[in-house]
């Protein structure tokens, strides 16, 4: 999902997507970035990102998606945890 696409989302619906927090400065997953910066999954390449990624109608969802891909997962996010979060509160930086 790209980011100008977020608006055509049901508001009255909770949308989970998958979630990862850098763990370290430069951190091998996003060269460049600082300890704690937030990013998404990109759907296609699996890499951290902040768009192209899925939306999940339920946690248990976004939870399937993250377990087909965790092979993916562990090579492009190394020593992080990809974790679904509430795309709402993902975005305001509450989660």
């Amino acid at each position: 999902m790209r980011n100008a696409q977020v608006d055509t989302l049901d508001a009255r619906l909770t949308w989970w997507v998958p979630a990862v927090t850098a763990p370290s400065r430069d951190w091998a997953g996003m060269p460049g970035c600082r300890r704690g910066a937030r990013f998404l999954i990109d759907e296609a390449s699996c890499r951290p990102a902040r768009d192209n990624y899925p939306c999940f109608a339920s946690r248990g969802a976004c939870l399937e998606w993250i377990m087909a891909h965790r092979a993916d997962l562990v090579r492009t996010a190394p020593g992080a945890r990809v974790a679904p979060a509430d795309l709402a509160r993902w975005l305001l930086g509450l989660a």
